[in-house]
């Protein structure tokens, strides 16, 4: 009793408390929560994979059930539940969770909604080539090994990694007072940057970061930061990355279309980012959108339905990118274990460095293994030799002598593996042929132990061998390859879009009229241009057009200056309008000359009834204020007759005279305003009709019976500002083409 009382010892509650909770973090970070540098694995990875291969689940052998691996995994490596154990290898086999998966699985896996896989007793599964690569050496004594939790096996400590799986298939995990989250990339890019610290290990972050571009998530979608940004991110160690849903537009016909993901951010689940656009969509907080369908299958398909035609899609998906997970932010932290098994936030450098190091260590034990293999072999080839050379001699020994191995080991100075491997040499080993291959092999050993020796001690000739094996890896997994291709794309970081006032008008067709006395009215829908609308009992129609709510209308008047009006802001009814003078500043004595949709990308001429004119490109013709734009000047006494948009290559004339000419639109001068050049002389009289055209198909005319067209130029064709001829036999006698 007393000497039980003595074992007992006075400690601070606070500080043993402090002592094992310490010990306990440290314990959880190294063991279950961080990967580690050199092969990015988790120990229950690293033991799933040694199962595996255990169990010769290699990709040339059929499956197993996942339950037997998982049942190997806990009962001689990983005591922990075997939910976890199965969590993990079944992430290892998503191919939207890992970009080089480890595992082939067959069966349910999961999916990118968020639906679980089935239980283990119904899937099976085998590794990959990658992981083979991960593991290739193990066999060569390349890594250590050490005891299992109950000492009856044994366990790599770290794998060979002959690629670099921390960088390529990334990592997350949350330790004590520490996480780390690390973004998949493409392996040909890291090769390229291997390749470039081995040829230049001074190189600076910026160099490496140019080979590796940036994280390449197995999911795609696209990157949108600004390259400054991605490289101070990765000389950190942490940082973010801004991940957009990659669209396109599909075109319906009729104006009609619609928006198209086909690959969403990384760790992003569909189901939820579908349920939170139609929330928005119930909540009346997407004006834009109609609709959202998921049309997907094996790959992603969410069908986005703008709310009319007149939406643009970069408007549309701007609020969805604000709103929802379109966009997405993934967070770097690259805190993993050291070659000294300590954690510490690593920048993308030095995992690449403590990487290549690693593999330095693995070729250099790889070699003594090899080596000492050569040896072994050679002893045992050296003793087959010296009983060739005395056959007679060793037969008689095995023959007479009741110990022939120590009479053996005596007579010709052999080993005991040398004098064993003799006794248990068979007699059809005797033949002169084997001899001759024993020779050839003792010398290809010879040679081969040369070449290795040297390796060993020459730093460079690894450091090249390494490279090869780089690019015998980078190889294997180009970016040709289904596997090896870039998923994940880049783009320049967006700027801050506002959203217009049009794009909240919903888009419907109208038509616009314009009376003589200027008054300006809409009607819904398209209307029959030649119908008879009706006016006041003093005016008439002087223009009508079809448009859209959305659109722009341009109006010229007769003195050069340009108006713009929206289509919305046009009053609408069966009335007879408002002036449009109350719409903007049109002098008393002016007239519109001509009114038009506004384009963009679109040339027109503008030409006055003395016929002179010039050409002027859309970024002219939009007018900032009510007050318009003065683009053409005209003298007195004359007015602008035509605002024409340039739809061919050739350019047709005609005046009061009925002379008409014909001569190629480049002759006329592009302008951004002036009085422009004279495009036909006049002796008496004005301009009165103009037509562009292709040369090719000719200038057309209103002719009895229907439309003539005139393909033989050469008696019009001359030159601006010339006379030209007598319009064709059967013109119009209103000297107008088409009207």
């Amino acid at each position: 009793m007393v000497e039980e009382v003595q074992k007992i010892k006075d400690v601070q509650f606070s500080e043993e408390l402090s002592k094992r909770y310490l010990s306990y973090a440290m314990s959880t970070i190294v063991s279950r929560s961080l990967p580690d540098v050199r092969d990015g694995l988790k120990p229950v990875h690293r033991r799933l994979m040694y199962a595996m291969r255990q169990l010769h689940l290699d990709p040339k052998n059929g499956y197993k059930k996942c339950a037997r691996v998982v049942g190997d995994v806990i009962g001689k490596y990983h005591p922990h539940g075997d939910s976890a154990v199965y969590g993990a290898m079944v992430r290892l086999a998503q191919d939207f969770s890992v970009r080089y998966p480890l595992v082939d699985g067959q069966g349910n896996f999961g999916n990118i909604d968020g639906d679980g896989a089935a239980a283990m007793r119904y899937t099976e599964a085998r590794l990959t080539e990658f992981a083979m690569d991960l593991m290739d050496g193990l066999n060569a004594d390349a890594v250590d090994f050490t005891d299992t939790y109950d000492g009856e096996d044994s366990e790599p400590v770290v794998m060979p990694a002959m690629v670099p799986n921390l960088l390529c298939n990334g990592s997350m995990g949350i330790a004590v007072g520490m996480a780390t989250n690390i973004p998949p990339h493409n392996l040909s890019e890291l090769s390229d940057a291997l390749l470039l610290m081995i040829e230049n290990p001074d190189c600076d972050d910026e160099a490496v970061v140019r080979k590796v571009k940036g994280p390449d998530f197995p999911t795609g979608g696209v990157i949108v930061d600004s390259f400054e940004t991605i490289v101070n991110n990765y000389k950190q160690g942490k940082g973010n990355f801004r991940i957009r849903a990659k669209w396109t537009v599909e075109d319906l016909g009729h104006g009609q279309y619609q928006i198209v993901v086909t690959e969403i951010p990384y760790q992003v689940i569909k189901s939820k980012l579908i349920e939170k656009i139609a929330e928005l969509l119930l909540n009346k907080k997407l004006p834009m959108l109609s609709d959202v369908r998921d049309e997907s299958a094996q790959d992603v398909r969410i069908v986005l339905e703008p709310k009319n035609r007149t939406v643009d899609p970069t408007m549309l998906m701007e609020q969805l990118y604000r709103q929802t997970d379109m966009e997405a932010k993934f967070n770097m932290n690259m805190n993993v274990l050291d070659l000294d098994g300590v954690p510490r936030v690593m920048s993308l450098k030095q995992v690449l460095h403590d990487y290549l190091v690693h593999r330095n260590n693995v070729l250099l034990r790889k070699i003594k293994y090899r080596l000492a293999k050569i040896n072994a072999r050679l002893e045992i080839l050296d003793g087959y030799l010296i009983a060739y050379l005395n056959l007679d001699e060793v037969i008689r020994i095995i023959r007479q002598e009741d110990e022939p191995k120590a009479v053996l080991m005596q007579t010709f100075n052999l080993t005991d593996n040398q004098a064993e491997a003799i006794l248990n040499m068979k007699l059809r080993n005797l033949r002169k042929l084997d001899e001759e291959e024993i020779r050839t092999e003792h010398s290809e050993l010879l040679e081969e132990k040369a070449e290795l020796e040297v390796l060993e001690k020459d730093d460079g000739r690894r450091w090249a061998y390494i490279a090869e094996e780089i690019r015998r890896i980078k190889e294997k997994y180009s970016k040709k390859t289904a596997l090896g291709r870039r998923r994940t794309e880049f783009a320049e970081p967006p700027a801050d879009i506002e959203v217009p006032v049009e794009a909240w008008i919903e888009k419907e067709p109208i038509t616009v009229i314009l009376s003589q006395k200027g008054w300006i009215r809409c009607l819904k829908g398209y209307a029959d241009l030649n119908e008879g609308f009706k006016f006041k009992d003093d005016d008439a129609l002087a223009f009508a057009i079809h448009a859209q709510t959305t659109d722009k209308i341009v109006l010229l008047d007769n003195k050069g200056k340009f108006f713009n009006i929206a289509a919305n802001d046009i009053p609408s009814g069966r009335g007879f309008g408002q002036p449009v003078r109350l719409m903007i500043d049109l002098a008393q004595n002016d007239d519109i000359a001509a009114m038009f949709v506004y384009e963009p990308e679109v040339k027109y001429l503008i030409a006055s009834d003395k016929a002179y004119g010039f050409i002027i490109d859309e970024n002219h013709i939009l007018a900032q204020t009510r007050n318009g734009r003065k683009i053409m000047n005209v003298a007195d006494g004359e007015q602008i007759k035509f605002c024409l948009k340039v739809t061919g290559d050739y350019v047709a004339i005609v005046g009061e005279n009925r002379k008409l000419l014909v001569f190629k639109a480049e002759e006329i001068p592009t302008m951004a305003r002036g009085h422009g050049v004279l495009l036909q002389k006049y002796k008496d009289g004005n301009i009165s009709d103009i037509q562009f055209f292709k040369g090719e198909e000719g200038f057309s005319y209103n002719r009895s019976g229907g439309v003539s067209t005139e393909k033989e130029l050469l008696t019009w064709l001359g030159h601006r500002a010339q006379i030209g001829k007598l319009v064709p036999f059967g013109f119009p006698k209103t000297n107008k083409f088409l009207k």
